[in-house]
């Protein structure tokens, strides 16, 4: 039989579901990178704490360890679950894809990972309680096992972008292959940079709240020097970071950035130099109401706009260039035994290859038109496109408002069925399918054109003074 995997499609009629997993993992990179930086950090002071004899180091990776465990490792424990839930039911075959390449690799973080909850634990309530050389110890495992994590969790992340080596994993598949190559280590050293932002910013909030000025002080600057330096030396690993792209991703770059992206990453990096410096050189103005607004502006104008940029530039794909983000996979990988759906979609259309299509919509009548266009709409379009006026990048948006059902059909059989379009995945539509979704389409822009198109009233068209004055 000609049918194809897909699975039910999720759709989130206000914002989109390429936005709901959007912020859930935004807010969740600020929890785990964070926790990240925060671990390194520990070590380094349990360390300084050791050797100099200072247990007010101690005390402060007690409470900043326990602002850890709500801010990182509880609220992070809700995003977390949260981006899995997200992800699996508005893209079941992306995650599936992740987890049969890297099951392994996950089983794998998920044990570093109990490691390193267990590490907070003792370096909060055991403080103070345990012979300090120990207490080090525990530190630096819990540091070592935290950046596990991130480890694991980049070589994935870069997979999604591009598998490491293309061209062997393609012919010859394997986990290697996939996980490890040029934008691996570029994205794991630019993260690695800016956890330590996000730990010096995060950890101004703790600080700011100790009673000794002089202890106060002598962290708050040296977190701003960590901040700072970190800070920097991110932005500078910026261009090595883009020269391991693919070029596809440099094309989206020239082309789909959204405007505020360029402006905000400055802001934002001139607003934390800045900040830091502010801490240095006056850090009795640091509060913890400061630093919060702070760890805000990051979240905001850093960090959501690099994630969107990150989500974006690997368009039409959503993993290792053979899985498009409608979940169809539009590629041969015979190293891993997979095959491309193109042909299958060319042969008998979505509406008889995709396994849950209502039977009652197998074959489209004037009558169904309608609602066999917006079900096309939510399986092709929806994970990169909200059908509603709001949201992720409206289908609305990128027809004009003259355009007719001929017109947008013609593009549908044209340019998008066979994959001229870029950024776009290759869409093979059947012709009474690209009509239907023709129809839907213009009654976004105009609902009464399309029923009168359905209705075979042209006159409806000269009649609608909007559309009269487009054209």
């Amino acid at each position: 039989m000609d049918l194809i995997g897909l699975f039910p499609t999720w759709y989130e009629p206000a914002i989109g579901s390429g936005w709901v997993i959007g912020l859930i993992a935004t807010i969740h990179v600020l929890f785990s990178h964070t926790a990240v930086g925060a671990a390194i950090l520990f070590a380094v002071l349990a360390y300084i704490g050791m050797r100099d004899d200072r247990p007010e180091l101690i005390d402060f990776i007690k409470k900043y360890g326990l602002f850890l465990l709500v801010f990182s490792y509880i609220l992070g424990s809700i995003t977390g679950p949260g981006i899995w839930y997200s992800t699996t039911v508005g893209s079941p075959r992306g995650i599936s894809a992740l987890i049969h390449n890297f099951v392994w690799k996950w089983a794998t973080e998920w044990v570093f990972f109990v490691i390193e909850v267990i590490g907070v634990y003792m370096l909060v309530y055991l403080a103070g309680k345990l012979e300090r050389r120990t207490y080090m110890k525990v530190a630096v495992i819990f540091g070592l096992t935290s950046y596990t994590t991130m480890l694991a969790i980049v070589g994935i992340l870069s997979f999604m972008m591009m598998p490491g080596r293309p061209e062997q994993w393609f012919a010859e598949g394997g986990y290697l292959y996939g996980f490890y190559g040029p934008n691996t280590f570029a994205q794991l050293m630019i993260r690695t940079a800016f956890m330590f932002t996000m730990t010096a910013v995060v950890g101004g909030i703790v600080a700011a709240g100790l009673k000794d000025e002089v202890f106060k002080r002598w962290l708050l600057r040296r977190l701003a020097i960590v901040g700072g330096l970190s800070a920097i030396v991110g932005i500078s690993l910026y261009p090595w970071y883009l020269g391991t792209l693919p070029s596809i991703a440099h094309l989206v770059m020239e082309n789909r950035l959204p405007d505020y992206f360029t402006p905000s990453i400055l802001i934002v990096l001139g607003a934390m130099l800045a900040y830091f410096a502010m801490t240095f050189f006056r850090p009795k103005l640091v509060t913890a109401t400061v630093a919060g607004f702070a760890t805000l502006a990051i979240l905001v104008l850093g960090l959501w706009p690099g994630e969107t940029v990150r989500e974006s530039v690997r368009k039409p794909y959503i993993a290792g260039q053979y899985l498009y983000s409608n979940q169809v996979i539009g590629h041969d990988v015979p190293g891993m035994g997979v095959k491309s759906e193109i042909p299958t979609l060319e042969k008998v259309g979505f509406t008889h290859a995709h396994v849950f299509w209502p039977e009652s919509q197998k074959e489209i009548t004037r009558e169904n038109t309608m609602d066999v266009g917006r079900n096309l709409a939510i399986t092709a379009c929806s994970n990169c496109h909200s059908l509603s006026a709001t949201g992720i990048r409206p289908l609305k948006n990128y027809f004009p408002q003259q355009a007719d059902v001929e017109g947008i059909k013609k593009y549908l059989l044209g340019a998008l069925a066979t994959g001229n379009t870029m950024y776009m995945p290759q869409i093979p539509l059947k012709d009474d399918e690209a009509e239907a979704l023709a129809v839907y389409i213009a009654s976004l822009n105009d609902p009464e054109a399309a029923a009168a198109h359905l209705d075979g009233d042209t006159t409806a068209l000269l009649d609608n003074p909007s559309r009269e004055e487009d054209q």
